[in-house]
């Protein structure tokens, strides 16, 4: 995985971010990983965009979190809490479960990306090597 390193930050100010801040921060770690992925496939910016789209959308996330859950330790654990505590319903006919569930996944990268880049590394990369597919839309 190519590493994005976020530059040196103030560790207090860190602490201070809410859980809804690390998700959306997340959200745009997530994307980006996704996207560095796919621009390496063949295909016109269309269908990668839609590949990606697909990889990022709750339910994706949601999935990537499930098979992320036995290698958390328990910060990342808390954090998914958080995340997911924090979440709300999601937008209109989507499914709240999965929309807490990948909210906490954000809010998780989101830290991980700012306080441990490699442990989030190593996730990306388990990932990686997984089946995210959704078999209700394949």
């Amino acid at each position: 995985m190519r590493q994005i390193q976020p530059g040196p930050r103030d560790p207090q100010r860190l602490e201070s971010l809410g859980a809804l801040q690390l998700a959306w921060l997340g959200d745009a770690v997530w994307e980006l990983h996704q996207r560095l992925s796919h621009c390496q496939q063949p295909g016109r910016p269309d269908e990668l965009h839609q590949a990606v789209v697909a990889r990022v959308r709750a339910r994706a996330q949601a999935r990537a979190l499930q098979q992320l859950e036995p290698l958390l330790d328990e910060r990342e654990r808390e954090l998914v809490r958080r995340g997911r505590n924090r979440a709300g319903r999601g937008p209109r006919g989507g499914d709240p479960a999965s929309y807490g569930r990948a909210t906490g996944f954000e809010t998780m990268v989101g830290w991980l990306f700012l306080r441990n880049p490699e442990r989030l590394a190593q996730l990306l990369d388990h990932l990686d090597e997984t089946d995210l597919s959704d078999p209700l839309t394949e």
